[in-house]
């Protein structure tokens, strides 16, 4: 059914919730995974224009996307990482779309219409402009005994 799952990891306690929901998504069905992280930092977002230097934040976060897709290939996941630079929703859209993912996989901070108002809506900007289903896990849900993927 969904052959390859994009997860949207932020590099935050929110990807906690959402990698062992994904992994036994992943396990079930056969699915390969596909982690994403969107560098967003000023140097990030700047990166190609300027012919910047990659920044602190971008190899922080490139090493998170490969420690925690080792822990997922440890028991038995097949893992694929991209780290990509700019605005969040714009570049999920684009990787989901380019690697041909069949489900976008993301999490929830719960935010009500002032916080999203202020901090914006990845979620609501992505699944506007998309028809690859989304699966949104909120963070901090419980999920059971969760093996350690990174970090």
């Amino acid at each position: 059914m969904y052959k390859k799952i994009l997860v949207a990891l932020e590099n935050s306690r929110a990807d906690d919730t959402l990698v062992p929901h994904i992994a036994e998504l992943a396990r079930r069905l056969g699915s390969e995974l596909l982690l994403v992280h969107v560098a967003d930092g000023w140097a990030a977002r700047n990166f190609n224009q300027l012919k910047l230097a990659e920044s602190t934040e971008m190899k922080e976060d490139q090493a998170y996307l490969d420690s925690v897709a080792a822990g997922l290939r440890r028991v038995g996941l097949t893992v694929a990482v991209e780290l990509v630079l700019g605005n969040p929703p714009t570049e999920i859209l684009k990787v989901a779309e380019l690697r041909a993912c069949g489900l976008i996989a993301m999490t929830s901070h719960g935010h009500k219409l002032i916080g999203d108002f202020f901090l914006g809506s990845t979620i609501d900007k992505v699944r506007h402009n998309t028809a690859i289903p989304i699966l949104v896990v909120r963070a901090g849900a419980g999920t059971g005994t969760a093996p350690p993927f990174g970090k």
